[in-house]
């Protein structure tokens, strides 16, 4: 087992390494891969040092599969060549997600999609992984009509530079280079990715098409408002659902309880509900303030949180590459 991580050096390269070494994934080489101004650096490993390379190395090193961080671009130009010499390519990137001959795979949900001909596999958009696992088992019982989501993202999603910029100016930096168009410290900027013509966000728009791709099903409507705050542990999320069929609250709870890689945090009487914090380094999607909307009937209220870089980046990538192992595709 051949195993290659492409953008080894970046938040979610890093994080992925961690990831795979807490899940105990068996490989007998591990191949670091990054851009041409990385390699050669060393990044320890489980204790040991292991040789950062370039990508055009790693493909002639065929792997068997080989987990994306490296960004869209690199991912159009680089994917397809791993894919040519035989590589399960998982992709972290947006570039494959919307793509109709690939897959979007949130194991838990659809990983049977995959197929030994699957060379190419999108990970979803972190926002979208945490909202589609508390949305695929009630889709599934009472059928979602509309989906209502606004989102409290954590500057870690936007990578190291950010959080470089929220430190600095907490320490009362002002120099500090900016990723955001404004200062992000004790501010909330409801603008992630960039302004489409529609006047939503690019992070908005992924969710909308994302969430109808996983679900399989284009009729579930879905509108979003992505915001970025100064947190750190991970994305927040408010969704208000609507259903075509009745529904008990008790119920909800109930297979949201039993439902792999959920739990449900929500005994508000005694100030339990999900907090970036309680996220933080961990894989599970929390989901509490479960309520009814009372101003409109088959309808509720949701509160979701999850870190970004684990399931909704890393842990997401690594159960896919479990998956195509234990089923034996690799």
């Amino acid at each position: 087992m051949k195993l290659a991580i492409v953008g080894a050096t970046g938040l979610v390269g890093t994080e992925m390494l961690t990831v795979l070494e807490e899940r105990n994934f068996k490989y007998d080489e591990l191949i670091l891969a990054a851009s041409p101004r990385s390699a050669g650096k060393e990044i320890k490993v489980a204790g040991k040092p292991v040789k950062v390379i370039t990508i055009d190395e790693a493909i002639s090193k065929k792997p068997d599969i080989a987990i994306f961080s490296a960004g869209s671009g690199p991912s159009l130009e680089y994917a397809p060549k791993f894919a040519e010499v035989g590589t399960f390519v998982i992709d972290n990137s947006s570039a494959w997600r919307m793509d109709p001959d690939k897959k979007l795979v949130v194991p838990e949900i659809n990983a049977k999609e995959l197929t030994q001909d699957t060379k190419i596999i999108a990970n979803p958009n972190c926002s979208t992984i945490q909202m589609v696992l508390v949305l695929a088992p009630l889709h599934e019982k009472f059928k979602i009509n509309r989906v209502v989501v606004s989102t409290y993202q954590s500057v870690t999603g936007t990578g190291k530079a950010a959080v470089d910029q929220l430190m600095a100016e907490r320490a009362g930096n002002k120099d500090v280079e900016k990723v955001y168009p404004h200062t992000i410290d004790m501010n909330v900027l409801p603008h992630i990715d960039v302004f489409m013509d529609n006047g939503y966000t690019k992070e908005e728009m992924k969710m909308v098409n994302e969430t109808k791709k996983i679900l399989s099903d284009d009729s579930v409507k879905v509108t979003a408002t992505a915001v970025r705050l100064p947190v750190m542990g991970g994305h927040s999320e408010s969704v208000n659902i609507e259903f075509d069929n009745e529904f008990d609250i008790e119920e909800i709870k109930e297979i949201l309880s039993n439902t792999p890689g959920v739990i449900v945090k929500d005994d508000p009487a005694n100030n339990v509900y999900p907090m970036p914090l309680d996220t933080h380094r961990k894989d599970d999607v929390l989901v509490g303030r479960i309520r009814r909307d009372e101003t409109q009937e088959k309808s509720l209220n949701l509160w979701i949180v999850a870190d970004n870089l684990r399931k909704g980046a890393a842990t997401n990538a690594v159960q896919i590459a479990e998956y195509l192992v234990s089923s034996g595709l690799v």
